[in-house]
């Protein structure tokens, strides 16, 4: 709401000022030169007066910017009479303003998608029925029902004699798990099996869920606030600009001349080439995918020196796919699969999910399914056709044909085997992980390129599964097991390296993602809650656009440093021709225009910029796919 209002007021000061220029200036062309006037300093007083209120916050939290440079041109102009050049400086002032706070656009939104996750009422057993109640009424030791597909409601144990929870969103645990009853199940889990019964052990507000929502809160309102970049160059120019103008004052006596020279002076080509030149770059980066929540994480962005990276759902595809099919008599992959796969349509367990996909993703018929009975988180049995098919966790199968289970500790740690059995024989093994994303090495060697030093992956699963999963990939550290608020120690123990990138797509990811200096969330299927936290957010699930939003974050910034250069050198020397009485305050106002053209101008050069990464995806191009070229 504060936020909404603070753009509201900044599009009202530009309204204001733009008519009392404009009913000035018709004013005094028909003659009514006091009414123009009067006109043109009603229009400056709005945007002074609060221009004066932001510097004074501004000097109470000890920071000097250029906005004092504008204050003192607009207050000089009014006061000498020359209320023309003022208004011209009040638009000037206050679209850069209103450019500016456009830019950030929703940088800060509050987390109402977050706290929409978070159920509001939870089914609970009391005397024999069900009842639905709000979640601050529910008491350790209340016995609740979780339906399929619901969110856990608080931590509780597991009251039910089996139970098949997707932790993914809070773990990292690309797969998920299989609990018994007396087992632990945290809040924020999802119910990827059948229905089951809960007893609470924690209030809402004191389950993990809730907990990490204030992790959130608290890494946002801790977060380091991001300077403009204009502000960087403030101290120097407004010296200069004193000095020249108490210097011309002094030698000739002549207050008119200090007046041109601050009305030059005013920093517009700071002030609007810099906003310019990053929202070009915000509308350039949407453009390839990547949803940049604001001018300021941008312009961070573009100095990114050491980048940590999740895995799950960031580095990997987030779900698991069948890596290898191990037939046991001989019958074809394509024969096990499609049965398989025809099976498992009557089953919404998530590797279930992940075979009927490969069987679809190869081009195969999949007949419906006949007798089908799930033993939930344990496997389907059925008939396809004339043909008895069984498909699940290798006991599972086992025990139902009569065979013993066979020897797989040679599968790679974070790897599932499922078994299918047909006319009651085993007829092979599906071999299933989430594997690394397509071109993930190459990813990371751009990144370097780019300038990011340091690439680190900090991730909740276990170390053993990180370290197969990452095998030869160039990182510089690997964290595994790591829980919300560790995540964000890594993010803070970073940032004495500089500018820390975060990248993520689960609930656990979230704090961090508000901690470090920059958040990137992947938003095709990431957590709303990452996304909600996260300063960029991935619009196309693939992580090699990240290469692409930093590559058109540090073009953008080069030129809005090359527009703010050339605008400086402009103005100097038209401050030194005022101070030589060569403009008067009103020709230094309007030569002051001509420089904001021209920088202008050369910030727009952004929203022509294409990242020279190998193949960036275009969501908006007809085959999704964009050719490399240059600027």
């Amino acid at each position: 709401m504060e936020f909404a209002t603070r753009d509201r007021i900044k599009t009202t000061l530009l309204l204001v000022a733009l008519m009392g220029l404009l009913s000035g200036l018709a004013f005094h062309l028909s003659g009514w030169i006091d009414a123009g006037r009067t006109a043109w300093t009603i229009g400056v007083l709005p945007v002074l007066a609060a221009l004066l209120l932001e510097i004074l916050r501004a000097l109470w939290r000890g920071e000097v910017g250029l906005d004092i440079v504008a204050a003192l041109s607009m207050s000089a102009a009014v006061i000498f009479g020359e209320p023309l050049a003022a208004a011209v400086v009040a638009v000037m002032y206050s679209g850069g303003t209103f450019l500016e706070g456009f830019a950030e656009g929703r940088a800060r939104r509050e987390m109402h998608d977050l706290l929409s996750r978070v159920p509001r009422t939870a089914t609970r057993h009391r005397n024999g029925e069900l009842e639905d109640v709000p979640l601050d009424q529910i008491e350790p030791g209340d016995r609740l029902m979780v339906r399929q597909g619901d969110i856990v409601p608080v931590d509780g144990t597991i009251a039910s004699a089996l139970a098949f929870l997707d932790t993914a969103a809070l773990t990292g645990e690309s797969l998920p798990i299989r609990l018994t009853m007396g087992s632990e199940a945290m809040s924020g889990s999802t119910n990827a099996g059948e229905a089951f019964d809960l007893i609470a052990t924690r209030l809402a507000k004191e389950s993990t869920y809730a907990g990490i929502v204030r992790l959130v809160d608290q890494a946002q309102r801790s977060k380091a606030p991001m300077s403009r970049l204009a502000d960087r160059w403030s101290l120097g120019f407004l010296v200069v600009t004193v000095a020249i103008a108490a210097t011309a004052w002094w030698l000739t006596q002549d207050p008119i001349r200090a007046v041109g020279v601050l009305v030059v002076a005013t920093p517009c080509p700071l002030i609007l080439a810099v906003p310019i030149a990053l929202v070009a770059g915000l509308s350039r980066a949407a453009h390839f995918g990547v949803l940049i929540k604001g001018a300021k994480p941008l312009e961070i962005m573009a100095r990114i020196r050491t980048l940590i990276l999740d895995k799950t759902g960031t580095l990997t595809d987030g779900c698991p796919r069948i890596v290898e099919i191990d037939s046991c008599i001989g019958m074809p992959n394509d024969d096990v699969l499609r049965l398989a796969a025809a099976l498992d349509q009557a089953s919404k367990h998530p590797v279930a999910q992940a075979i009927v996909t490969a069987a679809r993703e190869r081009g195969l018929t999949l007949p419906a399914p006949s007798g089908v009975t799930e033993i939930p988180g344990e496997g389907v049995v059925g008939s396809i056709g004339d043909q008895k098919v069984i498909v699940g966790s290798e006991d599972f199968v086992v025990r139902r044909i009569g065979r013993k289970a066979g020897d797989h500790t040679h599968l790679a740690a974070g790897s599932v085997l499922v078994a299918v059995a047909v006319d009651g024989r085993l007829a092979a093994r599906l071999i299933m992980a989430d594997p690394l994303r397509q071109g993930a090495e190459a990813m990371l060697g751009r990144l370097r390129k780019e300038g990011v030093e340091r690439i680190l992956l900090a991730t909740g699963d276990r170390s053993e599964v990180a370290e197969r999963v990452t095998e030869g990939l160039d990182f510089d550290g690997l964290y595994a097991g790591l829980t919300p608020d560790q995540k964000v120690l890594t993010v803070l123990t970073e940032r004495k390296n500089g500018a820390v990138m975060m990248v993520g797509d689960g609930v656990n990811d979230a704090p961090a993602l508000a901690a470090a200096d920059v958040g990137v969330a992947m938003g095709a299927r990431g957590a709303a809650a990452a996304a909600e936290a996260a300063d960029v957010v991935l619009l196309v699930d693939s992580i090699d656009q990240l290469g692409a939003g930093i590559e058109i974050a540090q073009r953008s910034r080069r030129i809005a440093l090359e527009s703010v250069a050339a605008g400086i050198g402009l103005s100097v020397l038209g401050m030194l021709a005022a101070a030589f009485g060569h403009l008067t305050p009103v020709q230094g106002a309007f030569f002051q225009e001509a420089i904001d053209v021209a920088v202008i101008l050369n910030a727009l050069r952004a929203l022509r910029i294409v990242p020279y990464t190998s193949t960036v995806r275009e969501p908006n191009s007809s085959d999704g796919l964009i050719e490399p070229s240059a600027v």
